[in-house]
């Protein structure tokens, strides 16, 4: 409409324009982040200033420890002083790292403690938007702005009036640094590097700091001492630069790299050619509008649009752009490499991210996850292996699984192509035939035994669903025999299914980890027990159900899981949080659960349990996520499920339904895509049950919704109501994941008789299917058809070695085996002076004396361990018994904190309450010896008679000063007493 200057216009008219051209205006998400929401609580998210997977993330650091778990990020909520600005931060990990190149205004004298150059600040001063962050520091009143580009840091610093206004660069903060430097290159320019080693062994920062006004004076420190010179190097490097007085602020520019100084450079030369903070901003803000416009909810209160877009905010985060503007990155090899028609990425989280970050990705980033995905592909070139938890070209090899893997099936069996999918097949199939990590063992025996390698039911269930993607991916490639060896092996969760308990169990010599406690957390599971495990079988999800009792027992298993005890026994686990019962929803394993109910036809179950998470478990405040946001995982369940479904099955295109949160919630990705929109007229905390469903006019009448839909736009219409209703509820309206492979004969397995024993003891043998017929043999040689045939309970009085194998249908298993000793001696223990640790039991008192030895991971349940106590045990020999020599083993690992005793002492006694010195021997190892060590302690007992023996292991009580847990209890970890 035009108007000329002397037309008239009445009120209401005005009004209606007025009104008229508010109702044009586009929504704007970018009010609606809050970067606070996960700075309390165990979030581990950090509220300063990033562009969308930016390189930078330029933030406040408020802890310095890298032994408090709640420091992962630098920042926590509850704090009250910051120690600086650095430029690199880790969104919601739960292991330490980043936070470098820290900056720190301040007036008057230079001072180097970072206690005293710290400063208070007041919460009612801090402010924080996506990609801007302000706060005032108390100590100095100085106003600190902060925003940032993909690749350049921005800051803004406000003096007050009088004094001189100075700025620290501190190269010495948080990890430990292998090296560093800093160059006064110009008036108004620094450049440098730090190295240093956290959770990356090495991890490569270089920068170029360019200022709004010159530099008056400078002073560098190496060690802590000042030195006249324009360069320093070591490992202890600070400056301290002085900016005279003026009524202008600071703007400081700061371009990082992980290749050169060179790099930084051209990075900041590339993205910020001004000192013009604001613009700076508004540029920021504007990319963060256009990524979070790509979903338009509408309707639903503030606080839940704030905890929705602030949780996309958290999805787009990480992972990090790697390379400079010129393409040039730092390579798994540790070498420069250019890369070739698309952008490198860093900071996988994969055993987080591939189960719903990813997944969105696939919808919301296509370009971008194929990039993700070319970058897998160069990383396994470079260094031989897909990532599995990477960081700064750094392979830290933490979490478990090959879950590149399932992402990159994810994203090309929805049409994402972009790659050498040959190459892709080749990486992963490599990946998974590894030595390490238990796959060897898991490869030769079908699961990863517990007394091998930690972690072993976790690892053998995710590595299952690796191999099943390995299998599909294949398969649709005509690769066939590849597809046959992966979709067998993806069977191999089946291995671990203990039918008495219903629940996957730990094995070692082929029999059941016990006691078996569902609830108890132990190093047979990844940051969880049996029930958060219980359903990690996304890839064949109707098998177990039908060995769960079929749709009614699997879903009475469910809600088993929901109403139980939210207590849980065992270790403790921090990352355990979110509990309803046993359902964890602070930690991935959960994540899929409350939407299996659609599998057994009880979608309305589904609906109340998402609905009661998305509302008590996310919220509008600091602790608003219930545990480590971890890369964006925990926000992508927010952001799946309050979209109304969820990719239970990565590598699926069929997205479970849950119930939405908000009555319309628009996705388009871009221009080009269409949008596909979803909508549900009355949904509430009371009417979220879904009575109804159209897709695209169409009544809708499955529990799941395919990819395919989404991707070609439309409307999922929900009709909500306040009660249950029997939609999608038949069998052939629910979701479906099942292996259809009638080859497959679960290993057998033992089911009653110890390892080691005493007198006599019958072993029963058991298989998961239990139409197999088991063959078995005792003398070591290998079972076969024609071995005995299990009918009943084996009666075996001396050492044996059993070796079987299950049949059916002419299909056979692998191979499984097992020892059993018997226990020759009269040794008993007696009694513990301190008891052992509840995490580390060895399976109880008998350890020390079973002839079982120990291996070389604390973590396999073979040792026991004490806490800051020395191990102070009494032996019965059952007789008076001649000694020549005793021993007892001891294990050292000091990452793990566990320390060689400082001395071992042995006494004696005839009536097992006086005792007389036998003998003793000191530690001759270092408490810094790097690496796991095992070791026997010895004495002579000179031939003399005695019933009863003492052993004392000195434990050292605490970590030494050195040590990164020093201030906290050390452990020692022993086994096996041995009498000569």
């Amino acid at each position: 409409m035009t108007v000329s200057f002397g037309m008239k216009l009445s009120l209401p008219l005005l009004l209606l324009l007025a009104f008229s051209a508010a109702a044009q205006k586009p929504f704007d998400p970018v009010p609606f982040v809050n970067p606070f929401i996960g700075t309390g609580g165990h979030g581990h998210t950090f509220p300063g200033a990033t562009a969308p997977f930016g390189l930078v993330q330029l933030s406040p650091d408020t802890r310095t420890s890298m032994m408090d778990w709640d420091a992962c990020s630098g920042y926590h909520n509850s704090d009250s002083i910051i120690y600086g600005f650095s430029h690199t931060h880790l969104s919601g990990t739960g292991v330490p790292d980043y936070c470098d190149l820290l900056l720190m205004p301040f007036v008057g004298k230079t001072v180097l403690d970072n206690k005293q150059y710290a400063s208070p600040f007041s919460k009612k001063n801090e402010l924080a938007e996506a990609g801007y962050y302000k706060v005032l520091l108390d100590k100095h009143n100085i106003e600190a702005e902060l925003t940032a580009t993909t690749r350049t840091g921005i800051h803004q610093y406000n003096y007050p009036k009088d004094g001189t206004h100075k700025l620290l660069i501190d190269l010495r903060h948080r990890d430990e640094v292998l090296d560093s430097e800093v160059n006064i290159t110009s008036d108004n320019e620094i450049s440098g590097y730090r190295i240093s080693k956290a959770w990356a062994a090495e991890q490569h920062v270089y920068f170029v700091i360019q200022f709004s006004r010159d530099i008056k004076q400078s002073e560098l420190y190496l060690n802590e001492d000042m030195i006249k010179a324009t360069a320093a190097r070591g490992k202890s490097v600070v400056c301290a630069l002085d900016f005279g007085e003026s009524r202008k602020p600071l703007v400081v520019r700061v371009g990082i790299s992980g290749t050169s100084i060179e790099g930084a450079r051209k990075n900041l030369e590339a993205e910020a050619k001004n000192f013009d903070f604001d613009r700076y901003k508004e540029n920021v803000q504007a990319l963060w509008r256009k990524q979070l416009s790509k979903i338009t909810v509408e309707d639903g209160s503030n606080d839940q649009k704030t905890t929705f877009y602030t949780a996309l905010y958290h999805t787009m985060i990480a992972p990090n752009i790697w390379n400079d503007v010129d393409g040039q990155y730092r390579g798994r090899d540790n070498k420069i490499h250019q890369a070739d028609g698309h952008d490198v990425y860093t900071v996988f989280s994969l055993w987080d991210t591939y189960r719903a970050a990813n997944p969105l990705f696939t919808i919301l980033e296509p370009a971008r996850t194929n990039d993700f995905i070319q970058t897998f592909l160069r990383q396994y070139e470079q260094g031989g292996l897909l990532p599995i938890w990477e960081l700064s070209g750094n392979e830290t090899d933490c979490m478990i699984g090959n879950h590149a893997i399932p992402v990159i099936y994810d994203a090309w069996i929805k049409g994402i192509r972009g790659y050498d999918a040959n190459l892709a097949l080749e990486a992963m199939a490599k990946s998974a035939k590894q030595d390490r990590l238990g796959l060897k063992y898991y490869r030769e025996r079908g699961f990863v035994p517990s007394d091998k390698e930690a972690e072993s039911v976790s690892k053998t269930l995710e590595y299952a669903f690796d191999d099943w993607c390995i299998g599909r991916m294949a398969g649709q490639m005509g690769r066939q025999e590849i597809s046959r060896e992966y979709t067998r092996r993806a069977q191999y969760w089946k291995n671990l299914f203990d039918p008495s308990t219903g629940f996957f169990r730990a094995k070692n010599n082929a029999t059941w980890y016990s006691p078996f406690d569902p609830r108890e957390v132990n190093f047979n599971f990844t940051e969880a027990n049996a029930w958060q495990y219980r359903f990690a079988v996304a890839q064949d999800m109707n098998t177990l159900m039908d060995w769960l009792g079929g749709p009614t027992g699997f879903a009475g298993e469910l809600d088993k899981m929901f109403s139980d005890t939210s207590r849980t026994t065992g270790r403790q686990q921090a990352d355990i949080t979110g509990l309803i019962g046993q359902y964890a929803h602070g930690n991935e394993p959960s994540h899929h659960v409350a939407y299996l109910y659609n599998f057994a036809g009880q979608p309305w179950k589904t609906q109340q349990r998402v609905r009661q998470i998305m509302d008590e478990y996310y919220g509008n405040r600091p602790d608003g996520l219930s545990g480590n946001e971890d890369c964006g995982q925990m926000s992508a369940w927010l952001v799946f499920s309050a979209m109304g479904f969820y990719p239970v099955t990565p590598g699926e295109t069929q997205y479970v339904i849950g119930t939405p949160w908000f009555e319309k919630i628009t996705i388009k990705p871009d221009d080009k895509t269409p949008a596909f929109t979803i909508t549900a007229p009355g949904v509430s905390a009371q009417r979220y049950y879904v009575q109804g469903a159209k897709l695209n006019n169409e009544n809708w009448t499955r529990s799941w919704v395919p990819h395919q839909y989404l991707k070609a736009g439309g409307t999922l219409a929900f009709t909500m109501g306040e009660k249950p209703t029997t939609w999608a509820t038949e069998p052939a309206m629910c979701p479906s994941t099942r292996i259809k492979d009638a080859t497959f004969v679960p290993v057998p397995f033992v089911k009653t008789g110890s390892r080691a024993f005493r007198g006599a003891q019958e072993v029963a043998l058991g298989c998961a299917d239990t139409s197999a017929v088991i063959h078995f043999t005792l003398n070591g040689n290998e079972p076969s058809n024609m071995s005995l045939r299990y009918d009943k309970p084996i009666k075996i009085e001396s050492n044996v070695q059993l070796r079987m194998m299950a049949l059916h249908n002419n299909n056979q298993s692998l191979k499984a085996e097992a020892q059993f000793t018997r226990i020759n001696t009269n040794l008993k223990v007696l009694r513990y002076a301190n008891a052992y640790n509840p995490q580390y039991t060895a399976r109880g008192d008998e350890a020390l004396i079973n002839g079982l030895r120990g291996g070389s991971d604390f973590r396999t349940g073979d040792w026991q361990g004490f806490e800051g106590v020395d191990l102070d045990v009494v032996i019965d020999l059952g007789v008076p018994t001649t000694l020549n020599r005793v021993s007892i083993g001891f294990l050292q690992d000091e990452n793990a904190w566990i320390f060689y005793p400082v001395e071992v002492r042995y006494e004696v006694s005839d009536d097992g309450m006086t005792f007389r010195p036998l003998g003793k021997t000191t530690n001759p190892i270092a408490q810094d010896t790097k690496g796991t060590l095992v070791r026997d302690f010895s004495v002579e007992g000179g031939g003399i008679k005695v019933r009863y023996l003492r052993v004392v292991g000195k434990s050292a009580g605490m970590c030494p000063a050195w040590h990164k847990g020093a201030g906290f209890k050390c452990w020692i970890f022993a086994d096996e007493v041995v009498v000569e």
